[in-house]
């Protein structure tokens, strides 16, 4: 029994420890819909149209009939007294006697049916909601949007973060090889000392970028961790490379993917903006319609000189009353006419916020759609520099190494071919990046 139990806790160990080791990885069409489940601002979204509808209700239940209780308690510590004229009592004529009418201690109980009958402003409370409720879900989608678009730029950085890591040290290697021969043939006293400076200053350089990048590409996958709604000390995986990202993206056909502006989610809430100033105004207009509501209660009071209130013997006074209350509007010294004309204002002002709102979307796609094209084009581009730079680098190696070359043309051919390569795993990240650029504008 005891070593059941012994290899019962083994096992519950390693099943910990091997949990305890496994890593989250993440392609980048998975990272986006796990941050879209999971990211704080998704995830607060979310809530908004749980708490619209939650509203929604609210004010619906405004109109619907109420029901409220009360229960008052009193005791007269120093009881009121009044003065009658005392020939009630067969005293003086002229004269007055004091009086307590009622009982030191009192309970009454109160039960009030109320009911809204008619209320402008409570109808356009109730269109107002459908219009809040829109507002949240097309927020959501906004939400959705920007999650990708940071999930998408957040992965890219710390895929360039880990290739730049990996560039700098394959230059390392070749700089301190160079930098080893060149020191033996300058100990053999067939070089001069400057090419050996040269390298160690081209060296230094590159190995501060390669700390530099070392600490951003920690940085950037904690960035990221973040924007997925993950702790930002896990140890993420990504399982997609650059280069096979960045072939995937480009598609210049997709620049030309027909638009419909009422899809942006942009113009979707000018739209709702549009709405609501509209309902405003509706809601200023409906304040000078009368209001009609309408009552019922029962209650019940008992009267005692002591806290007698719940024994069998005790007295009890029913009461009802059932009414009706009509308010009208009927001067406000032109405040009602001075809200209604804000509100026409503010409505016509969200109406030329609509137009501008159309116009910078469709500025904006063409922006996105030329960004999109020219970041497709430069990565060709810079793809065929690079190769350029490597080839121009590995002659002037051999040109160095024959001594043909001089110490300072090698370092000029190093550091083309380092910019080179820099600017081709930027372009890479550009290619993603604006194609998620104008797929946010597309709402694709």
């Amino acid at each position: 029994m005891k070593n059941h139990f012994l290899t019962f806790l083994a096992l519950l160990y390693l099943s910990i420890g091997m949990a305890q080791e496994t890593k989250n990885s993440f392609t980048l069409d998975e990272a986006i819909n796990f941050a879209l489940e999971n990211n704080y601002s998704a995830i607060n979204a979310n809530r908004d149209i749980a708490d619209a509808k939650k509203q929604k209700w609210e004010t619906i239940a405004a109109g619907l009939p109420q029901i409220n209780g009360a229960v008052s308690y009193q005791n007269q510590l120093k009881q009121p007294i009044s003065l009658i004229p005392a020939e009630f009592f067969g005293g003086e004529e002229g004269t007055f006697a004091p009086v307590i009418f009622s009982e030191p201690q009192s309970l009454t109980a109160t039960a009030t049916l109320s009911q809204q009958i008619f209320d402008g402003s409570y109808i356009v409370g109730v269109q107002a909601t459908k219009t809040f409720i829109a507002y949240s879900k097309n927020n959501q989608e906004k939400t959705k949007l920007e999650v990708k678009k940071a999930v998408v730029q957040a992965y890219g950085n710390v895929l360039l973060a880990e290739e730049s890591v990996k560039i700098l040290e394959n230059n390392i290697a070749t700089l301190e090889k160079n930098l080893f021969e060149t020191k033996k043939i300058y100990e053999n006293g067939l070089g001069d000392e400057e090419s050996v400076e040269q390298l160690q200053i081209t060296l230094s350089s590159v190995e501060n970028q390669l700390k530099n990048a070392e600490r951003l590409k920690i940085i950037t996958l904690q960035m990221l961790n973040l924007t997925m709604g993950i702790a930002t000390d896990s140890h993420t995986l990504l399982s997609d490379n650059l280069d096979d990202l960045a072939q995937q993206e480009t598609d210049l056909a997709f620049a030309d993917t027909s638009f419909n502006l009422n899809n942006n989610v942009d113009y979707k809430m000018a739209l709702n903006l549009n709405e609501q100033r509209a309902l405003e105004l509706k809601l200023q207009r409906s304040k000078a319609l009368p209001t009609l509501n309408a009552f019922i209660n029962y209650g019940s009071s008992s009267y005692s000189d002591q806290f007698n209130f719940f024994k069998d013997e005790t007295e009890w006074f029913d009461y009802s009353v059932v009414g009706v209350d009509l308010n009208i509007p009927i001067f406000s010294s032109l405040k009602r006419s001075a809200s209604t004309q804000r509100a026409k204002i503010a409505l016509e002002k969200s109406k030329t916020q609509l137009t501008e709102a159309e116009q910078q979307i469709k500025l904006q796609l063409k922006k996105a759609q030329s960004d999109y094209i020219l970041a497709i084009e430069q990565y060709a581009t810079y793809k065929e520099n690079l190769a350029l730079a490597e080839r121009i680098e590995n002659k002037n190696q051999i040109k160095y190494s024959e001594g043909i070359a001089s110490s300072f043309e090698l370092r000029q051919a190093q550091l083309q071919l380092y910019d080179a390569q820099n600017t081709y795993l930027q372009s890479m990240v550009d290619v993603i990046n604006t194609k998620t650029e104008l797929e946010v504008v597309l709402n694709n």
